[in-house]
């Protein structure tokens, strides 16, 4: 039957499209509904075209220190439409590889939004005037930002954004707040104000990027400070209102009122899986807090259907959904597939960069572990001095028994690049003595993380 499938995967992110090619390479006829863009928010909205504007943001900053590496410049500017038409090119240009990589493993492609009806095995998906029939159906509809209408945090495209709005907008405001001090808030944050906005960030808990270990994110607000970034933390926002010339936010911070009002507020305080209009609750789904609830390897509870990434919860990466989706199509196909709780790195990329696998020190302490920790700066890193990118540091956290690399955290030029070394490490269940016997080439910034696993143990040698 033409709409008869092994697999159909609903939704086309880094989880989808990536579990609908591996559905494929092992043999399984295979569909993939997508009511958007190829590539999903990721490729379209998010991931990509971010880092291609925070690039532009970067490259226009250094301008401010060419002196300090001998350079001149004439006449310094930018053209705001172009910078943002770079951007979209850069995300048409995933997207139209999606599209490629789709009709090369002969995986249909479905256009339009899926419901999903009980079916004979799995639930029969619907598509328009389609039903499509699957031995398995995954789940991979990602999220959407959350917003609190309540008080006033609702897009309205023009004084209020979320990510979306904030990626195509016409001109760089003068005044800007962001709303969230997680990955999303700052590197927007971080950008505008590359190009000279007037940014200040609003945070609720008790320090900027709450889920980074406590040294790095104070560290990372003393450089974005720096650079001009102002912060309300804690602060509560009690209001917003559109004004006839912006926004005005109503905060309370250390419990004194303050009114704050700029151009446009950008809403970074979350999201929430897209779960609705799908008929997951007439089947017998278990949804907690917009997230579907899902078992080792992906499976709902309901017989042949499945969730990966971002609708299934935390944390809310594309390469967490990648590694998801891979695991649970060849968990299905009968395989022994790769672990679904290796480490998974996160990265921030504002200006300086954040980096980090594992557990926080704090965290290694809450679960009774004895941590060993080691630090190192890049101030003294002979590649980061040439470089003139002295700022930032690497911090390792061993376990104090066993000598297990179980976590590590890094703030710096480029440190995004670093990380993927201390995951690798932890997959492979190294210990400091691994670490600290594998030759790290001269000079290169990725020395620090040889040092920091030397230090933890009073063995560095360069400071």
């Amino acid at each position: 039957m033409a709409d008869a499938f092994d697999v159909i995967v609903i939704g086309s992110g880094p989880g989808g499209y990536v579990t609908a090619i591996r559905a494929s390479q092992l043999g399984m006829k295979t569909a993939i509904v997508e009511r958007a863009e190829l590539g999903g928010i990721c490729l379209n909205w998010g991931c990509i075209p971010t880092k291609a504007l925070l690039k532009s943001g970067e490259v226009y900053e250094q301008l401010d220190h060419l002196k300090d590496y001998g350079l001149s410049v004439e006449k310094r500017g930018f053209d705001f439409a172009a910078v943002v038409q770079r951007s979209r090119k850069v995300a048409s240009t995933l997207n139209s590889g999606v599209a490629f990589l789709m009709k090369k493993n002969k995986i249909e492609v479905v256009a339009g939004a899926a419901k999903l009806e009980k079916g004979q095995g799995a639930p029969t998906v619907v598509v328009g005037d389609r039903k499509l029939t699957a031995k398995h159906v995954i789940l991979a509809t990602g999220a959407r930002a959350r917003t609190i209408p309540a008080i006033g945090l609702e897009p309205d495209g023009e004084r209020v954004w979320t990510y979306r709005e904030a990626l195509v907008p016409k001109s760089a405001p003068k005044t800007l707040v962001v709303i969230g001090s997680g990955a999303i808030g700052m590197e927007f944050a971080s950008f505008y104000r590359a190009l000279g906005s007037d940014v200040t960030v609003v945070e609720m808990m008790p320090r900027i990027l709450p889920v980074e270990d406590e040294e790095v994110s104070k560290a990372a607000h003393k450089a974005f400070e720096k650079r001009g970034i102002k912060f309300r933390v804690p602060a509560n926002v009690k209001t917003l209102t559109k004004t006839k010339s912006g926004v005005s936010l109503e905060i309370e911070a250390g419990g004194k009122a303050e009114t704050l009002t700029a151009d446009v507020a950008i809403v970074a305080v979350g999201i929430v899986g897209n779960v609705e209009d799908m008929g997951l609750e007439a089947l017998g789904v278990k949804i907690e807090k917009t997230h579907v609830v899902t078992d080792g390897h992906g499976a709902t509870g309901v017989p042949g259907l499945y969730a990966i990434g971002d609708v299934a919860g935390p944390p809310w990466l594309a390469h967490k959904a990648s590694h998801e989706g891979v695991h649970c199509i060849e968990h299905i196909a009968g395989l022994k597939p790769t672990n679904l709780t290796s480490p998974i790195p996160g990265c921030t990329y504002t200006t300086p960069q954040i980096a980090s696998v594992g557990l926080t020190e704090a965290q290694a302490k809450e679960r009774g572990l004895e941590p060993k920790v080691g630090r190192f700066p890049f101030r003294v890193n002979g590649k980061a001095i040439a470089a003139g990118e002295l700022d930032g540091f690497v911090k390792t956290v061993f376990d104090g028994k066993t000598g297990a690399l179980i976590g590590a955290h890094m703030i710096g030029h480029e440190v995004t690049e670093m990380i993927q070394g201390f995951a690798l490490a932890m997959t492979l269940e190294a210990t400091e003595a691994e670490l600290q016997a594998t030759v790290f080439p001269h000079p290169t910034m990725s020395e620090a993380m040889h040092e920091a696993s030397l230090d933890a143990y009073g063995k560095v040698l360069h400071i």
